[in-house]
C-alpha cells in the first residue's frame, strides 16, 4: 500500500510540474477559459496512476489503453474548442496532456525513476519553448545537416558495428574504429557550437581543453580543418598547443592512477613538454593582433572526408600495432609503444603498465611511456601538416619540437643524476 502511495504521488507531481509550467504560460488568460491547467494536468497524472494500478488490479492491461484513448478525445474536444475561440492552433496542450497521463501510468505500473525523470524533461520541454524557436531561427541548412549526420553515425552505424576484432592479429576492430571516428565529428560539432555560443577567442580555447580530456589528436584535427579559412591560423596552433598540454596531463593522471611508481621516470620530462605546450601555446593565443580575432568559418562543422581519412589511418595503424605485438610481444615494448601511441597515447600508455615491473625494470617502462607520448605528438603534428595550412601546422611543429627537447634535455639530466 505504501509503495503504491508513494507511486501515486508520483505521476500527482508529474502532472503538478507539467501544470505549474503551463498555467504559468497562461496565467493572464481569463478564468475558465482554457482547457487545462495546473489543476487539470495535476488531475491528469493522477488519473494516469490509478488507471494503471486497476489495470493491475483487474490483471486486464487492457484498461489502461482503452481509457487512454477516452482522456486523448475529451482533451481533444475541448482543446477544439477553446482553439475555435482563440484562432489558435497550437496542439502543444493536448501532446503534454498526453504525456503526463501516459507519465503517471508508467510511474504506477512501470519504472517510478524514469517517470519522474520524463515528466522534469518534459517539463523543461515546455518551459524551453521561446529559446528553441530562437534556436530554430538561427539554425542554418548545414548546421541541421551535420546534426542529422552525426545522428545517423553514433546511433544507426555505431550501434551495428561489431566489438571485436576481426583480423588475424586481433588489433582492428570496427566499433573502436567508428567510435573514434565519431568522436572526432562530435568534438568538431562541439567546437562549432561552442564558438558560436561564446565567440572565436572563449570557444576555441574551451572546445580545446575539453576535447583534449578525450582525445588531442581529435582537437588537431578538427583546428587544422578551420585553420584553413581562417584569416589568422596562430592562435588555433596556440589552442592545439593547450590541447596537447592538456593531453599530457591526462596522462600523467592515469600513470598517478594505476601505477604511480611509474611517474618517477615519465613525470619530469613529461611535465616539462606540458610546461612547454601551455605557456608558449597561451602565448600564441592571446599575443596582440592587428586584426580581430578569426571567427568561426560559416561551414559545414564536420566534413565526412577527412572523418574517412582519419578512419582509415586509424584502421591501418591498429593493424600495424597488432603485427608488431604479435611478432616481438613483451621483448618489443618500446617498438609497440611507439607506434600504438601514434594512434592512441592512453592505449599505448595502458600496454606499458601492463607489461609489469616483474617482467621489465621501471626505466624501461618509463621510456615505453614517453616514447608513445613523443609519437603521438608527431603524429598531432603530422595530421596538422596533412590538414592544415603551413602558418598553422608550422608554428605547432615549433611547438611540439620544443616541448619534444624539453622533455629530452629533463629526461637526460635525471639519467646523469
Amino acid at each position: 500500500m505504501d509503495t503504491l502511495i508513494a507511486r501515486l504521488g508520483i505521476a500527482l507531481s508529474i502532472g503538478l510540474l507539467v501544470g505549474l509550467e503551463r498555467g504559468w504560460q497562461e496565467r493572464d488568460a481569463p478564468e475558465g477559459s482554457r482547457t487545462a491547467g495546473i489543476r487539470t494536468f495535476g488531475i491528469s497524472g493522477l488519473l494516469g496512476g490509478v488507471l494503471a494500478a486497476v489495470a493491475h488490479a483487474l490483471s486486464y492491461p487492457m484498461v489502461f489503453p482503452i481509457t487512454f484513448l477516452g482522456f486523448a478525445a475529451t482533451l481533444a474536444v475541448f482543446k477544439l474548442r477553446e482553439a475555435r475561440s482563440d484562432s489558435d492552433y497550437s496542439v502543444t496542450t493536448v501532446v503534454a496532456g498526453l504525456g503526463v497521463f501516459a507519465l503517471g501510468g508508467l510511474a504506477v505500473a512501470g519504472d517510478a525513476q524514469a517517470a519522474a525523470a520524463g515528466g522534469a524533461a518534459l517539463a523543461v520541454t515546455l518551459a524551453s519553448r521561446n529559446v528553441l524557436h530562437r534556436f530554430l531561427k538561427r539554425l542554418t541548412w548545414v548546421e541541421l545537416r551535420s546534426a542529422l549526420m552525426l545522428a545517423v553515425m553514433t546511433a544507426v552505424i555505431l550501434p551495428i558495428l561489431p566489438n571485436q576484432t576481426v583480423d588475424p592479429w586481433g588489433g582492428l576492430n570496427p566499433w573502436k574504429v567508428w567510435f573514434f571516428t565519431v568522436l572526432t565529428a562530435s568534438l568538431s560539432f562541439l567546437g562549432y557550437i561552442t564558438v558560436r555560443i561564446f565567440g572565436a577567442r572563449k570557444g576555441f580555447i574551451l572546445s580545446a581543453i575539453a576535447g583534449s580530456l578525450v582525445s588531442s589528436t581529435a582537437v588537431t584535427m578538427v583546428l587544422a580543418r578551420i585553420a584553413k579559412s581562417s584569416a589568422d591560423p596562430l592562435p588555433l596552433a596556440g589552442a592545439a598547443a593547450l590541447g596537447a598540454a592538456v593531453s599530457i596531463l591526462r596522462v600523467m593522471s592515469l600513470i598517478l592512477l594505476i601505477d604511480p611508481a611509474a611517474i618517477i621516470p615519465a613525470g619530469p620530462a613529461a611535465a616539462s613538454a606540458a610546461v612547454v605546450f601551455a605557456g608558449s601555446g597561451l602565448a600564441l593565443f592571446y599575443r596582440p593582433r592587428a586584426k580581430p580575432f578569426a571567427d568561426v568559418p560559416a561551414s559545414n562543422p564536420f566534413e565526412i572526408g577527412p572523418l574517412l581519412i582519419f578512419a582509415t589511418i586509424f584502421a591501418a595503424a591498429t593493424i600495424a600495432s597488432a603485427v608488431l605485438v604479435s611478432h616481438f610481444g613483451s621483448t618489443g615494448l618500446l617498438a609497440t609503444t611507439a607506434l600504438t601511441g601514434t594512434v592512441d597515447v592512453d592505449v599505448a600508455v595502458l600496454a606499458a603498465l601492463q607489461a609489469g615491473r616483474d617482467i621489465l625494470p621501471l626505466d624501461v617502462i618509463g621510456k615505453a611511456i614517453l616514447i608513445a607520448m613523443a609519437t603521438n605528438a608527431l603524429c598531432r603534428s603530422g595530421i596538422a601538416t596533412l590538414l592544415g595550412p603551413p602558418s598553422f601546422s608550422l608554428p605547432f611543429a615549433v611547438l611540439t619540437v620544443a616541448a619534444g627537447a624539453a622533455a629530452f634535455t629533463v629526461h637526460s639530466i635525471l639519467l646523469m643524476v
